[in-house]
């Protein structure tokens, strides 16, 4: 995997947000929205955004791309590569480890994923033997409802999906199915739909702000 970028909002950062892009997009898609999420308050925070590794996806007639799993066919039961998604779920937990290592409290931490970002960052959240502070789902789906189990230690983790209504990529019955899946297994997460496609909007970076502020803040 490529280096890892790395933005910080101050000298000593004392919270870390992991954020990871979508199939075929690149770490620095997201850089440009730090400066825009008013985080005032919550201290230094350090941003990393991991660069998935290139491989062929077979739903896009194998062209290699980066992608953190290969996707092998579409429709509301997507079949994935749950090797290449687990190995990627792994690579992300050892982030976190990381920042532990580095001083950084786990209830500290935040992950983020975009669309395909967004399932590992379900897998790597939801099964992490640390409590996290929150994770951010958005425009994803929930790829391994029916073999994820919720370690014990994230049970009460604030949970936000956000959607576009007029999502053509992921359909917004994907984002419904994720809740419903996660709330099945005792947490409660809230959800948000936006009038847009597989994107982000401007509304969406205030609510994304205030979920950062408020397990942040």
């Amino acid at each position: 995997m490529r280096d890892t970028l790395v933005r910080e909002t101050g000298p000593e950062p004392q919270a870390a947000v992991i954020w990871l892009h979508g199939l075929g997009a690149s770490a620095d898609d997201f850089v440009p929205v730090i400066p825009h999420l008013n985080l005032a308050g919550c201290g230094d925070i350090r941003f990393l955004f991991p660069q998935a590794p290139s491989r062929p996806v077979t739903i896009n007639q194998g062209m290699v791309m980066p992608a953190w799993y290969d996707i092998l066919s579409l429709g509301l039961e997507r079949e994935v590569d749950s090797e290449h998604l687990l190995a990627s779920a792994q690579t992300i937990g050892q982030m976190i480890e990381q920042q532990v290592a580095q001083g950084i409290d786990s209830r500290r931490i935040v992950l983020i994923g975009f669309s395909q970002g967004g399932a590992v960052a379900y897998q790597t959240a939801l099964s992490h033997p640390q409590p996290l502070a929150g994770l951010l789902a958005l425009s994803t789906y929930l790829a391994t409802a029916d073999s994820l189990t919720l370690s014990d230690a994230n049970r009460q983790l604030p949970v936000e999906i956000h959607h576009g209504s007029q999502d053509p990529m992921v359909p917004p019955q994907l984002a419904h199915k994720a809740a419903e899946r996660l709330t099945q297994m005792g947490l409660a997460p809230r959800t948000r739909s936006y009038a847009m496609a597989h994107e982000l909007c401007m509304a969406q970076l205030d609510d994304i702000s205030s979920f950062l502020r408020q397990v942040l803040g």
